[in-house]
């Protein structure tokens, strides 16, 4: 045992003598914010950490920056990158190497290089983002086909959030008059939490996904510091994987989120996604209106078309039937003018007979002629009733020629009792070629009369 010894204070004082010594400039150094913690005056106590390959922890210190320095270091760090200034990040600070008799070993921090935690920051982005397509998931949710018309959307956001009170409002106001149906899943927008409350959600929404057409992410304004949440890996795995369409809005105009990177679709603000949406089903809607249009003009130029062919078809069927009877009647008068003189050829050829037969037997064929003349009679009404008969049958078969004419011409139909109707001088044919209000002209077997439709 010797009679030299130090105090433990002494040594203290000799470890600060020589730290300052030694460190008698401020030193730049980098190092991850383990833990921090802001005082009610100001002040601002880190742990920093140094990690290795495998996230293991192989140095350790504290660190310090008062509250003068905090209130400048802060506001120029958050504006300058767009990441709070919080644990989990890594930094480059100027620091003074301090030692304290009782407190012991500690840094305090005074100034802070943005530019290399903006750099680390851009270096894990790129990372997540090579990750996703070397997982081959970077493009999976954009390969699923948005619906025709989406109208079952899911929404997750916060119920406070600025946007989507808007988002839903312009939804249900459309000037188009689409009907939209939504549902809200709560969830945490900003802060450490962001991106388990957003991904524990979308769980819940993945459940019920054939009930939806597809998810909006949505947040509208906030902070420029709270995007870095959506810079997250696992939430940006989950919106690439998702079984429907996602859809962001998060609600800024010059950043781009990771996760808007895998979304199906990305827009600026929950305002932009409504108007998607909606612009969506309007153009639905235009088409199935040109549709009808297209079809209504069709059915309208074939009912003209046909209408047409069927007053061509009756001109024609009426032209065929006057040239029939014409035909018949001419004919029928030939055949009759041929049996008379038939007839009368006959008769007098017999007479001739007769009467040279009297002339050759006046004496005693008296009764020879006179069973002749019977037999010539009755030869001659045999003839005559032939002749009767036949043009009786072709009489009577003139006869329905003309009735079958009759029952064809228009102007008979009439007669009978039956109208037709006509607006702004064509045929109608069906109820659906007028509406209340129009004027019809009803065509009767004398005269017209003029209507205006009150009810269908």
């Amino acid at each position: 045992m010797t009679d030299q010894h130090l105090s433990l204070s002494q040594l203290n004082r000799q470890i600060q003598r020589a730290l300052k010594g030694a460190f008698s400039d401020t030193v730049w150094l980098v190092a991850e914010i383990g833990e921090m913690s802001v005082n009610r005056n100001g002040h601002c106590y880190l742990e920093l950490v140094e990690l290795d390959d495998n996230s293991k922890v192989i140095a350790r210190t504290r660190a310090t920056i008062w509250s003068y320095s905090f209130r400048m270091i802060r506001p120029y760090f958050e504006q300058t990158t767009g990441q709070q200034f919080t644990q989990g990040i890594k930094i480059l600070v100027e620091a003074s190497v301090e030692y304290h008799e009782i407190y012991g070993f500690s840094l305090n921090i005074r100034n802070i290089d943005p530019s290399y935690t903006m750099g680390d920051m851009a270096r894990k982005r790129k990372e997540i983002i090579e990750r996703l397509k070397s997982d081959g998931v970077y493009d999976m949710n954009k390969e699923f086909e948005l619906p025709i018309v989406a109208q079952r959307i899911a929404i997750i956001s916060s119920p406070t959030a600025a946007g989507l009170q808007d988002f839903l409002n312009q939804l249900a106001n459309n000037a188009h008059g689409v009907k939209f149906h939504t549902q809200l899943f709560p969830a945490v927008m900003q802060g450490e939490q962001t991106s388990n409350s957003i991904i524990e959600a979308m769980e819940v929404v993945a459940e019920y996904a054939d009930d939806f057409d597809l998810l909006v992410i949505i947040r509208g304004g906030g902070a420029q510091l709270d995007l870095a949440s959506f810079d997250d890996y696992e939430l940006a795995n989950n919106v690439a994987q998702f079984p429907i369409p996602v859809i962001t809005g998060i609600g800024h105009d010059k950043d781009e989120t990771i996760i808007d990177l895998v979304a199906h679709t990305s827009l600026k603000t929950p305002t932009a996604v409504a108007e998607f949406l909606v612009s969506g089903g309007a153009s639905f809607k235009q088409l199935l209106l040109e549709l009808d249009s297209r079809f209504n003009d069709a059915v309208r130029n074939l009912l003209v078309n046909q209408s047409e062919y069927i007053e061509d078809a009756s001109k024609k069927l009426e032209y065929s039937v006057h040239n029939r009877i014409n035909k018949e009647k001419h004919r029928f008068e030939t055949m009759q003018l041929r049996i008379s003189s038939s007839s009368r050829a006959y008769i007098n050829k017999h007479k001739n007979k007769l009467e040279k037969s009297e002339l050759s037997l006046s004496n005693g064929v008296s009764a020879l002629i006179k069973s002749e003349i019977s037999h010539l009679e009755r030869s001659s009404e045999s003839i005559r009733k032939e002749s009767m008969r036949f043009l009786r049958s072709e009489s009577s078969r003139i006869e329905s020629f003309e009735r079958r004419q009759k029952l064809t011409d228009p102007i008979q139909v009439l007669k009978r009792g039956y109208s037709v109707l006509y607006k702004d001088g064509k045929l109608i044919k069906s109820s659906r070629q007028v509406k209340e209000g129009d004027i019809i002209e009803t065509q009767l077997s004398s005269g017209k009369i003029k209507s205006v439709v009150s009810k269908k």
